[in-house]
């Protein structure tokens, strides 16, 4: 495939500008770790939930979804999907928390809710654990995603593609740290979605696809369609929607879907200017990411099953894929080699930007951890200033070329998604709980942390996978492997939990008071300091039980968002209107719900 003058003007122009504003924001961001890794706390919600929104589209993300799709249909986008539920528990009950907490990194408010050695270890793991091991893997899938971009439309090896895009992006994420990630966003995000649209338009209306039409009633297409599994196929419905819906959204740790919020998505919270700001970027970014931008993805998922019925067909249109590298995510690529000049440039920077808008937000997220939960921690309580700036560009570096050396290994994005999925099941509710139950305790955390880890290791790694959830030869249904880990977790972390002393007042107390998380699993902490006639409870409303309202308003709207939007594209116009009318009356409600918390949105 040839690129023309006019899409490397594109492309150059784009890098010329990120660039620029990495150099530009440079001097500001070196100042102190504050502006390096929060740009000092002043950020407005509409940059962060823009942020967000760039973030968490990476050049891995459609092939993902283009995986999905061809593999279980539109309806296989469950498994993430269902992740909404605890962005809007994010946003109504933990925003304003975290806001409150002000800490430097999420994993800070590991010594502030616990005390004492386990608290100090579980931080300084957590960092390792998350900012290197977590954070390389999920920095490695998103760097594969480039490699089979560069490979099937630029015809380069996988070195050639990390290499180049790796060494821009880990530039300007070293020059201009938090500031600069979140600027660039702001351009990428714009960017990005152009790209993603007009894809999806010119893809769908090419002479050998057919139009919207064409694509409805195609035979590779049409079992594919549907937003929800067919309830017939029982196996699709657990797997698909039950698990998902049921046990997935609150019981598993994921990058950008924490539950209790955390990771990146915590970083920005942090950043803001203040509760309300918090507040707003986190519903901003909820609506966008799952309401409105998959459907340009899903569209040219489904149309390359008109053109690439089956990875045979893939692999005869580009032979010269290693066959290592083979899969279905590589239709994204394979379509977008068909688009025209001009479009194709736009198309292109705008993966470049989605690459680039990821990466520098894990390596700026990932190096804010082994800076303060590490390096500070553990090694120079006392470093300047200057010098947690410089451990943060040198570990920034680290971390780009250790997840560009995994990416060379790996195979598809789906493969890793399963695999980080495994790894967090059992934890989530205990970061959802932490907050509100005082007899949760740093013990806790490190039971379950290890336990759903090694039952991850030894399912994924050992012939133990194959004996219990095999398809075809396992004791139990290959779906069940989420719930056992799950279960087995949960077990063990509430047997550590009762096992173990809980932690003192002086930390209990301290927390409460900072917080003042309110409710009754903390009632028991509050009555006794009373008795003792030190008040902790500064009187605050609990605002709880009106945010978990808002929270379910909140997945309506967006849910029917995304349903009517995908009824309009599919030509349904009478079920898109009532999904429609249903978005609109979740939207009143939604206001009036929200009116009534204590804190408002602005």
């Amino acid at each position: 495939m040839e690129l023309s003058t006019l899409d490397y003007s594109f492309i150059i122009v784009f890098f010329s500008i990120v660039l620029g504003i990495g150099v530009y924001v440079s001097k500001k961001s070196g100042k102190n770790s504050s502006e390096f890794f929060l740009s000092g706390r002043t950020m407005p919600w509409w940059l962060l939930g823009l942020s967000m929104v760039a973030t968490t589209f990476s050049t891995d993300t459609p092939n993902l979804v283009t995986d999905i799709v061809r593999t279980d249909g539109v309806s296989g986008n469950w498994v993430w999907w269902c992740f909404l539920i605890t962005g809007m528990l994010t946003v109504f009950v933990y925003a304003k928390l975290w806001r409150k907490s002000n800490v430097n990194t999420d994993l800070e408010f590991y010594e502030l809710r616990y005390g004492g050695k386990p608290a100090s270890f579980l931080r300084k793991f957590r960092a390792v654990y998350l900012g290197v091991i977590f954070n390389v893997i999920t920095m490695s899938a998103v760097t594969l995603a480039a490699i089979k971009i560069g490979g099937i439309m630029l015809g380069l090896e996988p070195w050639q593609t990390v290499v180049g895009a790796g060494l821009i992006t880990v530039t300007f994420s070293a020059l201009g740290g938090f500031k600069g990630v979140v600027y660039t966003d702001f351009l990428l995000f714009f960017v990005a979605m152009a790209g993603a649209i007009g894809a999806a338009y010119y893809l769908v209306n090419l002479p050998e696809v057919g139009g919207i039409n064409a694509v409805m009633t195609d035979e590779n297409v049409i079992d594919k369609l549907s937003i929800l599994p067919e309830f017939s196929n029982t196996k699709a419905v657990i797997t698909l929607l039950a698990i998902p819906l049921a046990v997935q959204w609150w019981s598993s740790w994921y990058p950008g879907g924490e539950p209790g919020g955390g990771g990146y998505i915590a970083q920005r919270m942090l950043a803001a200017k203040d509760e309300n700001h918090a507040i707003g970027a986190t519903f901003f970014f909820n609506i966008m990411h799952y309401a409105l931008r998959p459907w340009p993805w899903i569209l040219v998922a489904l149309a390359s099953l008109v053109v690439y019925p089956d990875i045979a067909s893939i692999s005869e249109a580009f032979p010269n894929v290693p066959a290592d590298k083979l899969g279905h995510d590589l239709a994204y690529s394979a379509m977008l080699t068909k688009l025209p000049s001009g479009l194709l440039g736009l198309v292109l920077a705008s993966l470049i930007a989605a690459y680039m808008s990821t990466i520098s937000t894990q390596l700026n997220w990932g190096s804010s951890y082994i800076v303060f939960d590490f390096y500070k921690q553990q090694i120079n309580p006392q470093a300047s200033e200057k010098r947690l700036v410089a451990v943060g560009r040198f570990s920034t570096v680290i971390l780009m070329v250790l997840s560009a050396i995994l990416a060379l290994a790996m195979q598809n994005a789906m493969q890793i998604f399963d695999m980080l999925l495994l790894f967090g099941a059992g934890t989530g509710l205990i970061f959802i709980l932490r907050w509100f139950w005082w007899r949760i305790n740093a013990w806790t955390e490190i039971s379950a942390m290890f336990a759903s880890g090694i039952l991850s290791i030894l399912l994924k790694a050992t012939p133990l996978g194959d004996f219990f959830f095999n398809a075809d030869t396992g004791i139990f249904p290959e779906w069940g492997e989420i719930p056992f880990v799950m279960i087995v977790t949960t077990i063990i972390w509430l047997t550590a939990t009762f096992t173990t002393q809980p932690e003192s007042k002086d930390v209990l107390r301290s927390f409460y008071k900072k917080i003042q998380p309110g409710g009754p699993g903390w009632s028991k902490i509050v009555d006794e300091a009373k008795q003792e006639n030190i008040e902790i409870d500064q009187g605050e409303k609990w605002t709880v039980p009106a945010g978990i309202g808002a929270m379910l308003l909140g997945v309506v709207l967006i849910y029917t968002i995304m349903f009517a939007t995908g009824h309009w594209i599919y030509g349904k116009t009478t079920s898109a209107m009532i999904l429609t009318g249903v978005a609109l009356v979740a939207g009143f409600l939604l206001i009036k719900a929200w009116g009534k918390m204590k804190d408002d949105i602005l």
